[in-house]
């Protein structure tokens, strides 16, 4: 199967666990969600993990990068299961877009790295999907009218959390690719879920172990769920041992589009006339940045 193949499939797999998470499993706590979202995929992950001997080698340094990663991942991953729990597939999701944004203007403003032509209209084009998803916000009144649509993402609580899952996204960004110095991306990615799902285990399980009854009672959404999850990520690993990462995180982010197509298809969201054109610049803004 090809890259391109592989990325696809990870992106709708992706689209499909979360559309998955708010129709069967909306009655769970964004906690008991962050279980089965790091839980099954890091149960399914084990077998790629590196070897007791190969860890055993890993600096200090590796493990102080994954001890700041691992809460940000967390907190990252119940924003985001609060913000799709409560919130329009197709008026949350795409905020997602905003990641490489944030990292390029992290990266001007910190190491002073210029922005280029093309790195430029990937933004403007990201800014106009974000301008256009709420644009029924924009007025002629003023000339600030015209920028209300950009003021309107503070309003929105499903946005705000969108938004702030994007920050630490960038943040993880940076730092994990740190830590692939020391490790190839499968086996890092699958050492991650592995130390993510003990993590989730130990911090919201053992303490009560009550919510297990909790997530027994969907155990078939809940499998369905964390499956898609692992096809997820044993497709994202695959698929970025073949090619440069930035194309294939470019295909990855079709996800937008197939979550905002599960809104209007399943979920009967409206706005559709202007949230899938602002999904479609959004991903192009996003390959652009990638390229």
């Amino acid at each position: 199967m090809s890259w391109v193949a592989l990325a696809l499939l990870c992106a709708l797999s992706l689209a499909s666990a979360d559309a998955a998470t708010k129709a069967w499993l909306k009655g769970l706590a964004p906690v008991e969600l962050v279980i089965v979202r790091f839980c099954v995929p890091g149960l399914l992950l084990l077998p790629w993990c590196p070897d007791p001997a190969t860890l055993a080698a890993l600096p200090l340094s590796f493990w102080g990068l994954v001890a700041m990663l691992l809460p940000l991942e967390l907190l990252a991953m119940w924003l985001y299961m609060t913000a799709i729990r409560h919130h329009p597939l197709s008026l949350t999701l795409p905020y997602l877009a905003l990641t490489p944004v944030l990292t390029t203007a992290v990266a001007w403003i910190l190491l002073s790295e210029r922005v280029s032509a093309r790195g430029l209209l990937g933004i403007l084009l990201v800014s106009a999907g974000t301008w256009l998803l709420n644009s029924d916000q924009a007025h002629n009144r003023t000339w600030r009218g015209w920028f209300a649509p950009f003021g309107a993402i503070l309003k929105q609580r499903g946005a705000r959390l969108m938004l702030g899952v994007a920050v630490i996204y960038t943040l993880t960004a940076t730092l994990g690719k740190g830590a692939l110095v020391y490790l190839p991306p499968a086996a890092f990615g699958a050492l991650y879920f592995a130390l993510l799902g003990l993590s989730v285990a130990l911090v919201l399980i053992l303490p009560q172990p009550a919510r297990l009854r909790s997530l027994l009672r969907h155990r078939w959404a809940v499998l369905a769920v964390g499956s898609l999850l692992g096809v997820m990520v044993m497709t994202h690993f695959l698929a970025i041992q073949r090619v440069e990462v930035a194309y294939m995180i470019a295909v990855k982010r079709t996800s937008l589009l197939f979550g905002i197509l599960y809104g209007a298809l399943v979920f009967r969201e409206g706005g559709m006339k202007r949230r899938l054109p602002a999904g479609i610049l959004m991903v192009l803004g996003v390959a652009i940045l990638a390229s």
